[in-house]
């Protein structure tokens, strides 16, 4: 069963806050950029997937199909229901 789109921001913004409470040590060999960088690509992915599920929202509220919606971000539209047709539903 897929996780939840709450799951995943929930998930994406603690790896995020992880990434942001990181000090390197003088012992650690990692690169600084390399986590920087990948911080950055984490916190990206969590507003976007927060602007699919609000865009989603948007779709649904003005009358577009599940089928419609899965076509437009490359799922099936049963797909896009179980992924954010709870969000939506909580969110009313």
């Amino acid at each position: 069963m897929p996780r939840s789109v709450e799951d995943i921001l929930k998930h994406a913004d603690a790896l995020a806050k992880r990434f942001e409470d990181y000090e390197p040590e003088a012992g650690d060999e990692r690169d600084p950029d390399a986590a920087r960088a990948l911080r950055q690509a984490v916190t990206a992915r969590s507003d976007a997937e927060r602007a699919i599920r609000d865009a989603v929202g948007q779709a649904r509220q003005a009358g577009m199909s599940w089928a419609l919606i899965g076509s437009l971000i490359g799922t099936s539209g049963e797909a896009a229901r179980q992924r954010y047709g709870q969000t939506h539903k909580s969110r009313r």
